[in-house]
This record gives structure tokens, C-alpha cells and sequence, in this order.
């Protein structure tokens, strides 16, 4: 028997009398928001395949590192010596190697500095009088002494600003490989009168220093099918490039320092006591809680010492694209085990007493759940540990270990902020490990590639660990006010990180919530995870491209995303969806006048004859009360003659009978698409919810328009409820028009 198809004619009847597009509506169908990124994305090729995957020419460089350094507490100073072993698995001779020198972005006059405007400060601390204005600036910067090739020979190099270019002697071909070696020295900054993403933390009341220690070591650049030689100059927002590597590091250190590292350490036996040896043994047996290694007792006695001996710590970690290391007289050390897959993982902290009880209590446990979240989101978590250290002011990333800020008052008082700000930026930098460690991105060019993915899954882990955790960065709503402020400041995502105004909105902010919206709105949870995964997997230990993720979003769930992409990442364009009319419609045996002439579609080529059952305007002054009453189904016989002559007794059981029918037609005065979400409230109070894709949009920029047909008069209508959309202007979303609070009620 034929399905109760008869209201479809209503829809049919209103569109065919809608007006034609004018001028500047069609002019706007010119700039088609739903075209494909051909003219965006790079060309698919042997190397990167239009699916998001890496192709069968895919290669990458590796650079292996033998290092050895030593640490110069009393005077705050670094030296070292290299050896790198480089692996040119590409297709191409490369006649010079470029080597990165971070460290020299802090040297005095550097081009840093110089790029940067200044003005004229009214207001400074003596300190800071006295440092930007009397002081003889800091020598900082690497000081290269010597670089050699593996027989012992001087090799000629070129250093520019940031970077240091190997000019060989002959030119390294396909599959060939070459060491060499570096001696260097630097001082070592104190980060937080000078800044910087390292450097070491004084503790004036006892004299001790905390040392977080990275960029440390003259480092590879990548060199890849995208870039070339990623050889751009680090001006100090854009952070890093590399290959990966396996590293051999040993660290001589003063004596009563306890040191964590990225790797393994292969001499633990003899840098700890028997007994701290012995805790940690147990650690590695206890999964629901740390055990403390290294006691605030016997670091509050070592703090006291500052020994004149030495020891030397060794690490060993391998596919690993970086290096980081933490080293204080101060350092209480604990542990646990974490079950990641078919591994056991560790999960570790170190941190001074200061930073007590807070990181005894919490850290370690945050490093813990962090671990889980990530690698049930993407893979398990492939390296043997990952390590927390307490370092006030800092916030910053390596593979396997990371430093953190967050800590209680001098009574050892935490206030909620400072302890959610805490486990916020542990589950950060831990989460770092994921991306950009080991789905290994290009930071110097896109630094969304891994501070945005990483604050989306950052959001997740907060939300598993706590539904009520007030995350800054991931719901929707948090990011109005930047994505509604002045263009002049605004860039699109897709702008390198040395350009962009507002930097942890754009990097951070909107990317995280451009994809839980594609999670929560637009793909859906089931299809998002998937292909999420998919593009984890199949980017890990690799250097990927937005393009490679932007295919492979798409690739791995059939949806069709350009558009978002195109809006989101590529443009500044804002949401701003709202419900421009409402017309009520009732049920009548006879046409008013301006639809009786209506001609209805039959078919692609014929029309209907009759007889019909029209919906006339509630606005129509032809439309008297009777016809506005809410009729019955069998109140209107031609209807209701049609439906006993074709649907059998079990069909008319299951009949509808939609007595109320509205059209509604919204507007976009926003430029981004978006899909329309819209919450229905009736007038007995239940609710129905409705979501209708972003293709709504897809032959009209300006204007969309449903039709729902019910069994209840409808109270109000109300589009994106649960702000999930990032909809900048809700002022224009409900129906009847509701007032908002100004901020000053």
C-alpha cells in the first residue's frame, strides 16, 4: 500500500511560490562556500596521497645523538660535545646540512630583538629599570667551539642567527650516511626574569636552583618532500622542527642532584641509594597510587648541601625527535605504573617542597589519567615513561617528560584556581607527547598542527577526569568573544605562528573548538573518534601536513568537510545563525486567494489535479477563525476521504495527524556555515529537537526554510540551545524574540 505521503505537497506548494533570487543573493552564490579545496590544498602525489595517507615514496630523515654534558651549578653554565650520525633516506643529494641553534634567539641584538617593536613604559619595577636600561646585557647564545667530521677534521660551517649551516666536503647521496661532531657552551638563562622556554628557577630563600634544561644541544633540522630544508629562522612564538633519532646522553651533575630526563636510565643503580633503587622497584609494581623515591626529607637535606663532587646520570631513549632534561639538589621523585595496552608504562614527578602537597597528592596521578585518555583516543602510548616536573611559570614540552606551574602558597594553601590550573597544564604538556612528539608536526610553520589538536584532546581528558572541570579551551561558547572581536586582529588558523595577534585563541582556542564542534555537531562521536584515529595511526613517527589531516578527516568517515575547513581554518569568518520569520499555516478545504491558482508538480514533467487540501496563511486576512481552529483529520473530507479509500485498517492506526504547521525560515547574517540546530517547546512544555546539516546552506547563502507539521501548538522556537555552535549573536535565535540581560543586569 502507498506510505501517507500527501503533506509533502505543502512544502511543494510553498516553494513554488517563493520569489526568484535577486541580484546580490545570486552574486553571493559566486563565492561558493561549499566548493572543494583544490585551490587550497597541495597537489596528492607519490610522497602524500590524496586519502591523508603517506605514500609509497613516503621517506624521513634520522638523526642519531651520542652527548655529552656537563652542568655548572655555582655558575649557571652549560658545556657539551656531539656526535651526529645523519640518515639521508631521501630521494635528493643534499650538498649542506643545517643545524638548529635555538639558544641564540636570546643573544643580545640578535634579530629577534630587533624585530620587535617598543614603546616607552611610564610605569617600571627598579628591577626591571635597572635590567632593561643599566645593566651590560647577559652573554647568551650558543658558543660553537669546534665541529668536526668523524675522522677529526675541521668542517666549514656558516651560522645565521638561529641557524648553522654544514657546508660538506662532498655531497651526501640517497642511503648515505655521515657524522660528525660539535663542542659548544652557553650560560644558562634564569627563565623567569628573562623568559624563555628553559633555563633554571632560583630559590632565594635557600640558593638552590631548579634547572629545566632544553634547546640545549645544537640540533638537525628536517629536511622533507613538503619544505625542503626547514630552515626558517626561530623568532620565538613558532616553536620546532626535527627529525627523529635514538640518543645516547650522559649528564654530570653535581653530585646531590637528582636528575629525570627524556629515556631510560641505564645506571640507576648508581646515581640512587639501594633503598631509592628499591622504591622504585616497588613503583613499578603499584597502579593505583605514586611511591615516593627520592622523600622531602632527604631533599630538604641534600638542598642544604651544594657538594662539590660530581655524577654522571645516562639516558638512552630511542625514536624519540628531542631531548629534555630536569636536575635540582631540591627534587622530591615519585612514581607508579600505568597499564597502557599489553605495557606498562611510568608515570613520574619531580618537584621541590614548595610545590607540597599539591604534587605529591596530584601530579603523578594527572600523568596517570592523562596517559589513558590520549592513547584511548589515538594509540597506546609507545615510550617507557612520562615524567612531570614542578617548574612556576612555565609550561613547555618534550618526548617524555615536560615542565609544569602550579603550586600552593608559602603555607602550603591551594586555591582551586591554581590547582585546576595545574592538572590543566599537566594534561597539556603530557598530552604534547602525542602531538607533536610522536605525530610529529612542523611547529615553525603550524603551530595549530599540535597546540590545537592537543588542546581538543586536552578538553577530553579534563572532562573524563571531571565532568565539572571548568575547561578553558574546547566548548564552544569559550570562544565567542575572540572569534566576535575586531578583524583587524584576526587571522585564519592557517597562518604561520609568527603572524598571528591574538596567539592562544588562534592556535589553541579556535582550533580545539572547530573540532569538538565536528565531534559534537557536525560528524558525530562515533564517525569524529574513527577517523581521528585513522589520522593518529597513520601520522605517528611521521611528519604530517594540515592537508594530510584535513584528507584524512574526510577520507576516514565519508563526510564531507571542506566546507568547515574552508570557513574555519582558512578564513575568519564568524557564526551567526538566527530565525528571521515565523508563519503559521492551517488546514482548508478552499484556496485563499493568492494560492488558487497554484499549479502543484506531479512527477518531473506533469502537475496534479485535484482535488487538494491547502495550507493557507495564518496571516491571510482571508483566513477566518474556523479556518485557524486546529482541525481533525477527518474535519477536512477530501483529506480524509483519500486516507479511507488508501490505507489499510493497521495503517490508519498508526496514522499522524498534524493539526498545527509552521514555516520557518532562518537567516545566516554570519559568513560561517554551520549546521542549524533548533530546540521546539510546545505549549504543554515537552520539547523536540531538530538538526539539519550544514548542505542546508548549500544553494542558498543567505536563507533557509523548514516546515514542521504537529500535533501540538507550538510555544517557542529556539536555535542552538546548548551553544554548541559558537553562534556569536544569540539575540537572534529564539521565536518569539527573547530579551538578553545586558552585563549590567
Amino acid at each position: 500500500m502507498k506510505k501517507l505521503s500527501l503533506l509533502l505537497i505543502f512544502p511543494a506548494m510553498l516553494v513554488a511560490q517563493e520569489k526568484a533570487a535577486t541580484p546580490k543573493q545570486q552574486g553571493r552564490y559566486d563565492t561558493n562556500k561549499f566548493s572543494q579545496m583544490y585551490d587550497l590544498l597541495a597537489t596528492p602525489n607519490m610522497f602524500r596521497t590524496a586519502s591523508g595517507a603517506p605514500g609509497p615514496a613516503y621517506y624521513q630523515q634520522q638523526a642519531d645523538y651520542k652527548i655529552d654534558i656537563e652542568l655548572d651549578d655555582k655558575n649557571s653554565k652549560l658545556t657539551g660535545a656531539e656526535t651526529i650520525t645523519y640518515s639521508n633516506n631521501s630521494p635528493d643529494t643534499l650538498e649542506y646540512l643545517w643545524v638548529q641553534l635555538d639558544q641564540n634567539q636570546a643573544r643580545a641584538n640578535g634579530q629577534t630583538s630587533l624585530a620587535e617593536g617598543e614603546k616607552i613604559n611610564q610605569v617600571l619595577p627598579l628591577e626591571g629599570f635597572s635590567a632593561k636600561y643599566l645593566k651590560k646585557d647577559l652573554e647568551r647564545g650558543f658558543n660553537i667551539e669546534q665541529v668536526k667530521d668523524a675522522k677529526g677534521n675541521p668542517m666549514s660551517y656558516s651560522i645565521n642567527e638561529t641557524m648553522m649551516r654544514i657546508n660538506l666536503a662532498s655531497p651526501l647521496k640517497p642511503g648515505e650516511k655521515i657524522s660528525f661532531s660539535v663542542k659548544w657552551w652557553y650560560n644558562i638563562n634564569n627563565y623567569r626574569k628573562e623568559g624563555g622556554r628553559s633555563g633554571y628557577e632560583l630559590f632565594e630563600k635557600d640558593g638552590n636552583k631548579l634547572y629545566v634544561i632544553a634547546q640545549f644541544y645544537p640540533r638537525m633540522a628536517v629536511y622533507n618532500d613538503v619544505e625542503g630544508w626547514q630552515n626558517m629562522q626561530f623568532w620565538g612564538s613558532g616553536e620546532f622542527a626535527l627529525p627523529f633519532g635514538n640518543f645516547d646522553v650522559s649528564i654530570t651533575v653535581p653530585a646531590d642532584h637528582v636528575i629525570d630526563a627524556t629515556g631510560e636510565l641505564t645506571n640507576r643503580s648508581e646515581v640512587f641509594t639501594a633503598e631509592q633503587v628499591k622504591r622504585y622497584e616497588q613503583a613499578q609494581k603499584s597502579f593505583d597510587k605514586p611511591v615516593v623515591i627520592v622523600t622531602q626529607a632527604e631533599a630538604e637535606a641534600a638542598e642544604k648541601g651544594f657538594s662539590e663532587k660530581k655524577k654522571t646520570w645516562k639516558f638512552n631513549a630511542k625514536n624519540v625527535r628531542d631531548f629534555g632534561i630536569a636536575s635540582s639538589r631540591k627534587f622530591i621523585y615519585d612514581a607508579m605504573a600505568v597499564k597502557i595496552g599489553n605495557r606498562t608504562v611510568m608515570a613520574e614527578s619531580v618537584y621541590p617542597k614548595e610545590a607540597n602537597p599539591l604534587w605529591g597528592e596530584t601530579s603523578t596521578m594527572v600523568v596517570a589519567h592523562t596517559l589513558k585518555s590520549y592513547s584511548s583516543h589515538t594509540f597506546d602510548y609507545p615510550y617507557p615513561k612520562a615524567v612531570s616536573v614542578s617548574a612556576e611559570d612555565q609550561g613547555m614540552e618534550y618526548p617524555m617528560i615536560c615542565w609544569n606551574f602550579g603550586r600552593p602558597d608559602e603555607n602550603g594553601v591551594t586555591t582551586k584556581e591554581v590547582k585546576n590550573g595545574m592538572i590543566g597544564v599537566i594534561i597539556h604538556e603530557v598530552g604534547h607527547t602525542f602531538f607533536p612528539m610522536i605525530v610529529n608536526s612542523d611547529e615553525r610553520q603550524w603551530t595549530w598542527m599540535d597546540e590545537g589538536l592537543n588542546s581538543f584532546l586536552e578538553y577530553l581528558a579534563e572532562q573524563e577526569l571531571d565532568p565539572t572541570f571548568p575547561s578553558r579551551r574546547g566548548p564552544a561558547k569559550n570562544i565567542v568573544p575572540y572569534m566576535s572581536g575586531d578583524q583587524k586582529f584576526l587571522e585564519p588558523i592557517m597562518s604561520n605562528s609568527e603572524t598571528i595577534h591574538q596567539f592562544g585563541n588562534n592556535a589553541y582556542g579556535k582550533p580545539a573548538t572547530g573540532l569538538n564542534i565536528l565531534r559534537e555537531v557536525v560528524m558525530g562521536r562515533e564517525l569524529f573518534d574513527y577517523a581521528f584515529k585513522t589520522y593518529a595511526n597513520r601520522w605517528k613517527f611521521k611528519h604530517p601536513t594540515p592537508e594530510d589531516f584535513f584528507r584524512t578527516m574526510e577520507d576516514a568517515s565519508a563526510v564531507d568537510l571542506d566546507w568547515f575547513f574552508r570557513g574555519w581554518f582558512y578564513s575568519t569568518d564568524f557564526v551567526d545563525i538566527g530565525i528571521k520569520d515565523v508563519k503559521q499555516y492551517y488546514v482548508s478545504e478552499t484556496p485563499t486567494a493568492d494560492i488558487k491558482d497554484v499549479k502543484v508538480r506531479k512527477g518531473r514533467f506533469g502537475f496534479e489535479k485535484g482535488p487538494f487540501v491547502y495550507l493557507v496563511s495564518g496571516d491571510n486576512p482571508e483566513v477566518n477563525a474556523a479556518n485557524k481552529k486546529a482541525l481533525k483529520l477527518e474535519d477536512v473530507k477530501p483529506l480524509a476521504d483519500y486516507v479511507d479509500q488508501t490505507f489499510t485498517a493497521e495503517e490508519k492506526a498508526g496514522i499522524k495527524s498534524p493539526k498545527y504547521f509552521y514555516e520557518v525560515e532562518f537567516d545566516k547574517p554570519g559568513g560561517m556555515i554551520m549546521p542549524i540546530l533548533v530546540e521546539i517547546t510546545y505549549e504543554d512544555g515537552t520539547k523536540d529537537n531538530y538538526q539539519y546539516p550544514a548542505q542546508i546552506w548549500r544553494k542558498n547563502n543567505d536563507t533557509a526554510k523548514k516546515v514542521y507539521a504537529t500535533t501540538k501548538a507550538v510555544k517557542s522556537i529556539q536555535i542552538d540551545p546548548k551553544l554548541l555552535t559558537a553562534d556569536i549573536d544569540v539575540t537572534n535565535n529564539s521565536w518569539p524574540k527573547v530579551e538578553q540581560k545586558s552585563k549590567f543586569d
